[in-house]
């Protein structure tokens, strides 16, 4: 007998993106939309395709998870961001499983597109994200930056891709890239992390190396060149921030 089981999904102004999110779930069991505010139709997207909708101030990406996973009526729970979509193949992974879940979790490739590409090698894939558990037995955890699902047990694999098509050009993903760096900068210094300069330098020579060659991001082209570049850079930024942020209380 297959697990009933919930679709939560988190939203803010994302009209030009959830409508195609929705229907490539709406085998769910329920869908939970908790929106932080949003200003165009996210809402009304939302409610017409049956979701549940739930307003919650902004918590930060790792609460904000977990609340929408605790709205939820079932236990086994697909999280999805606004932007994502499931594949046919992926779809058809995931009915199969919950027949007869072997794992209390599940994570899957993860497909971006990037400049008008889905990206196939490099850091842009597999992308492996779990986004599929139940939840009492795992949780999101409280980063408000790079949240990840704590799991207490290893997860199964699925296959299939998970779609994920912004629809940003560079100029907003930069600008998406310089809120999250600010954020994992003050992340580390809240946790009193250093670091010297020789990292900062290293760092992004070494996210070359592994992304760009060792895993063959120079085969996605143009796309695959600026997507590693633009990570190099963050690798960088993101230690001259927390470096600035120790200045700065210096300086107080």
């Amino acid at each position: 007998m297959q697990c009933s089981f919930s679709v939560v999904v988190i939203t803010y102004n994302a009209a030009a993106q959830l409508d195609q999110c929705l229907q490539s779930c709406a085998f769910a069991d329920e869908i939970v939309v908790v929106d932080s505010g949003s200003t165009d139709a996210t809402v009304q997207i939302a409610e017409g395709h049956g979701a549940r909708v739930i307003q919650q101030t902004w918590l930060g990406f790792g609460p904000q998870k977990q609340f929408a996973v605790e709205q939820a009526k079932h236990d086994w729970v697909l999280c999805l961001d606004a932007d994502e979509w499931l594949s046919i193949e992926l779809t058809k992974n995931i009915k199969e499983i919950l027949s007869y879940p072997q794992f209390d979790s599940y994570h899957f490739p993860r497909c971006n597109k990037f400049m008008g590409r889905f990206l196939r090698h490099g850091e842009g894939y597999p992308d492996l994200s779990l986004r599929l558990f139940d939840r009492r037995k795992n949780r999101w955890s409280d980063d408000v930056v790079h949240e990840y699902v704590k799991c207490g047990t290893a997860p199964g694999r699925l296959q299939g891709d998970l779609m994920h098509e912004s629809g940003e050009d560079i100029a907003l993903y930069l600008t998406k890239q310089n809120r999250y760096t600010s954020l994992q900068a003050r992340q580390m210094y809240e946790k009193g992390k250093r670091v010297s300069v020789a990292k900062m330098l290293v760092s992004p020579l070494i996210r070359f190396i592994k992304f760009y060659l060792i895993r063959q991001g120079w085969r996605d082209g143009l796309p695959g060149l600026v997507h590693i570049s633009i990570g190099c850079m963050n690798s960088f930024i993101k230690y001259a921030k927390l470096r600035e942020f120790y200045r700065l209380e210096q300086a107080s």
